[in-house]
């Protein structure tokens, strides 16, 4: 399975497997719970970091905010959870049926964790080199993912500063079970409410809620909130 996915043979079989284990199918050993959530954690940071020397070097034109910009969108979740597709791994993911807000991010949570068990197995170095040359140009079109808009929550907080708005966002959650728990999100202007957003994660709920009103409201709404605004404000 893994010489298919990324074409080489693991040292030490049992990290993968581990990698491979959903927190909803996590396994209880001396009152632990064995699942993929550390090595996920782990390959956050080693994705992160790989993607950032990728970038420094593939755009030396782009300043500080911009490759900031990027390296968020190509490790977004969207982006990890296309990624997992395309190399099969949602095909070998271990988990049980939680819902499909949860299942949004579980394949590139496992694709996290996967990164994560091959550094411990393979290097630092070798993970670089399985990114930068495999995954990146077989797997991920950086101008796609660079022309996209995936951080929809700053670019409506800083409309908000330039405008002199108010930007409030309300997310709390349903009380369900860990890995079945799903968060909404409201987002006010000024008071107004204009939009909201459902997800597994209290971070997407609010990129969600965003979302929704930088894509439903057109220049007419958004005319009638502002002079609304004004007139609440005088």
């Amino acid at each position: 399975m893994i010489d298919d996915m990324f074409g080489f043979l693991p040292h030490n079989v049992e990290l993968y497997k581990l990698a491979l284990i959903h927190r909803s199918a996590s396994v209880s050993i001396d009152g632990h719970s064995i699942n993929n959530e550390r090595l996920e954690f782990l390959g956050d940071a080693v994705i992160e970091s790989v993607t950032s020397d990728y970038l420094f070097i593939e755009f030396p034109e782009y300043q500080e905010g911009e490759l900031t910009k990027l390296r968020s969108k190509l490790v977004s979740r969207q982006s990890l959870n296309a990624i997992a597709s395309e190399i099969g791994l949602d095909k070998c993911l271990i988990c049980r049926s939680v819902g499909n807000l949860a299942q949004k991010h579980m394949f590139g949570d496992a694709f996290e964790a996967m990164m994560g068990a091959i550094y411990l197995d393979q290097g630092y170095n070798f993970v670089n080199r399985l990114l930068i040359n495999d995954i990146y140009p077989n797997h991920a079109s950086i101008e796609e993912v660079d022309e996209s808009e995936t951080d929809f929550k700053s670019r409506l907080i800083e409309w908000g500063q330039k405008n002199h708005h108010t930007i409030h966002f309300r997310t709390k959650g349903d009380g369900g079970k860990p890995g079945a728990q799903s968060f909404t999100c409201v987002v006010f202007v000024d008071s107004i409410e204009v939009g909201h957003g459902v997800a597994a994660s209290k971070k997407e709920a609010e990129q969600l809620a965003a979302e929704s009103v930088a894509r439903e409201m057109s220049d007419e709404v958004c005319a009638r909130l502002l002079d609304k605004i004004d007139r609440m404000s005088k």
